[in-house]
């Protein structure tokens, strides 16, 4: 089921967000630091949001989706239009959907779809939201709702709101589909405008891995390491 679903964590990774800072942030002990404390703010207040919302961030980190559906999904009913809580409700719900079995998991689609379409009507402007549906799409068949389009229409959406995200997803659509002298056009126009060590690997990793140009790659991280030395 891997190739139908890759959710959550590896969408947020590739949209220009700072996951990868939080991440790094949750080492062990701090994780087990932050379960404890927030375990014992909830039993003197059980709705407390804030508490609910790290145990499920903990418990999804340490890929404990049942237990990070449990605290989303209670979030989702305690304060229903909070639109990162159906984001990350439907984003453990695709990872959980990578370990069960395949019958079971194309049952959970439609609830991985409707939460992600509620982040986005609830905060139009949830990029990350936009992010999983575009992979949503790509990564599920036609015959069970896969769309080049849908994906498409995402990524034009998601260009309104970010230009550097609306070129990634673009070129990761392309990329995709194995057009790659146009996923390497807009690649390199995420790059031009955005400017970050996040665009340059992307083409760098492009350049590696789709273009078998190694050389390539490693021009884009030495141009990126000269301009922020330059700074």
């Amino acid at each position: 089921m891997k190739w139908i679903l890759v959710l959550l964590f590896p969408v947020v990774l590739y949209s220009q967000t700072n996951y990868e800072k939080a991440k790094s942030a949750y080492d062990k002990e701090l994780n087990e630091k932050t379960r404890a404390k927030n375990e014992l703010v909830l039993k003197s207040d059980p709705h407390n949001l804030k508490a609910l919302e790290e145990l499920g961030d903990v418990a999804g980190l340490n890929k404990d989706w049942d237990k990070a559906l449990f605290y989303y999904g209670k979030l989702t009913r305690l304060k229903p239009k909070e639109a990162n809580y159906h984001y990350k409700y439907g984003g453990t719900l695709g990872m959980k959907a990578l370990e069960v079995n395949k019958f079971k998991a194309l049952g959970m689609i439609g609830d991985i779809k409707r939460s992600f379409e509620k982040a986005i009507e609830l905060d139009p402007k949830h990029i990350d939201a936009h992010w999983a549906l575009i992979e949503l799409y790509l990564k599920l068949p036609a015959v069970i709702g896969g769309s080049e389009s849908k994906a498409i229409g995402y990524s034009n959406k998601l260009m309104a709101l970010s230009s550097v995200d609306g070129y990634l997803s673009r070129g990761h659509i392309e990329e995709y589909y194995e057009r790659y002298k146009s996923a390497e056009y807009y690649y390199k126009k995420a790059v031009e405008l955005g400017g970050s060590k996040h665009t340059y690997q992307t083409l760098a990793n492009f350049y590696k891995n789709k273009m078998d140009a190694p050389e390539k790659a490693k021009i884009i991280l030495e141009e990126y390491k000269q301009k922020n030395t330059a700074n």
